[in-house]
């Protein structure tokens, strides 16, 4: 059961991520990303949202092993799987986006 204003709240997260995502779009460099994420995030989760960039362009290179990416990232093999499955499976396909840009 759902508590009161649970679906007004479901709502409000989705208008914030909306929100988020366009404020992204508006950052025209690296530099200004970065004023921003570090604003936005915990160093910690930069660190992670790092961790997971390295991780798929290293999946992108191709020739590495979840164990050797795992030695040279210290993420942990179900981190490298949910990357690999994200750059690989699912239907965002906002790693592949980015990887081809660059």
């Amino acid at each position: 059961m759902r508590g009161p204003g649970s679906g007004n709240a479901k709502a409000q997260r989705s208008k914030d991520e909306k929100a988020l995502y366009e404020a992204l779009a508006t950052l025209k460099n690296g530099a200004e990303a970065a004023r921003f994420l570090k604003d936005l995030a915990t160093p910690a989760e930069l660190e992670a949202f790092g961790e997971r960039w390295r991780i798929a362009r290293m999946l992108d290179e191709g020739g590495h092993s979840y164990r050797e990416i795992a030695a040279v990232t210290g993420a942990s093999t179900t981190t490298i799987g949910r990357v690999a499955r994200f750059l690989k499976e699912e239907n965002n396909e906002g790693y592949r986006l980015v990887l081809d840009r660059i």
